[in-house]
């Protein structure tokens, strides 16, 4: 019993952690470096899985990548360095946070601005909800005969 518990933690601890795709083989000896490499690759997006950055991502292309920013790490290269050239090789595209110049201002701009479209939308609609409905008067005998002409036909 108690090997069946321990083996069930270990399978919960196992899978409450991330799934690295990093190779044994890719790992630097240097842990600064290699640390810097792994802050690097949670910043970049894979080209192929769209949705994973390259430190989690199986593709063939996120490997290569990955190789490629440990090597721009031992030649010496800043994080910001390294980064700008995985971006001039890829576009801007494999950046999950967007430069914050030029046309990508309205993608940082753009979801405050409509949450706070929806929320003043939101604030009107409430606001015009508590007003009184409007008199309503009864018929004088015109508007009656009318009425009662209308729903005669």
């Amino acid at each position: 019993m108690r090997g069946v518990a321990s083996r069930a933690a270990l399978i919960l601890a196992l899978s409450l952690t991330p799934a690295l795709a990093v190779q044994p083989d890719e790992v630097l000896p240097d842990t600064a470096l290699e640390t810097r490499a792994r802050e690097i690759s949670q910043k970049l997006r894979c080209p192929v899985c769209q949705g994973e950055n390259i430190d989690e991502s199986n593709a063939p292309i996120s490997r290569d990548l990955r190789l490629y920013v440990r090597e721009r790490l031992v030649e010496g290269d800043s994080n910001d360095q390294v980064i700008d050239a995985v971006a001039d090789r890829f576009g801007e595209f494999v950046l999950f946070e967007p430069r914050q110049t030029g046309a990508n201002l309205i993608l940082w701009f753009a979801a405050p601005l409509m949450a706070l479209i929806a929320a003043l939308t939101a604030w009107g609609f409430l606001r015009g909800r508590n007003r009184p409905a409007p008199e309503v008067r009864a018929l004088d005998a015109a508007e009656r005969k009318r009425l009662d002409e209308i729903m005669r036909s």
